[in-house]
């Protein structure tokens, strides 16, 4: 009996699970623009890069498909999403600043 109650003490957390939804509104609080902006058709530097991010972060920290997060991001092909994600492993093995933005990221979805 005993050993069952402490089971339940010790027993490691569930990783949390992480939505995609979640992901869109941390980045975009993250680098000052609109989760609409991560979803929009806009090319713009300050979008682009935020969007790219995302759609990483959807990548690693789900389950989800290319498609699946394609549609979830304005309904962008799975190429796209391909794309970003390879950018950003890209940037982020030569680029320490954007690095630690990545991790830190990462840790806020977490929590």
């Amino acid at each position: 009996m005993a050993e069952r109650e402490v089971r339940d003490l010790v027993r490691p957390q569930e990783p949390k699970r992480i939505k995609i939804e979640d992901i869109q509104r941390v980045v975009a609080r993250q680098y000052n623009v609109s989760r609409s902006d991560l979803l929009s058709s806009r090319r713009t530097a300050n979008v682009v890069r935020p969007r790219q991010v995302a759609m990483y972060l959807a990548k690693t920290l789900t389950l989800r498909s290319l498609p699946e997060i394609g549609r979830r991001f304005g309904g962008r092909d799975h190429t796209t999403v391909l794309h970003a994600v390879r950018k950003i492993e890209a940037l982020v093995a030569r680029d320490t600043a954007l690095s630690e933005e990545v991790d830190s990221l990462k840790r806020q979805l977490q929590e």
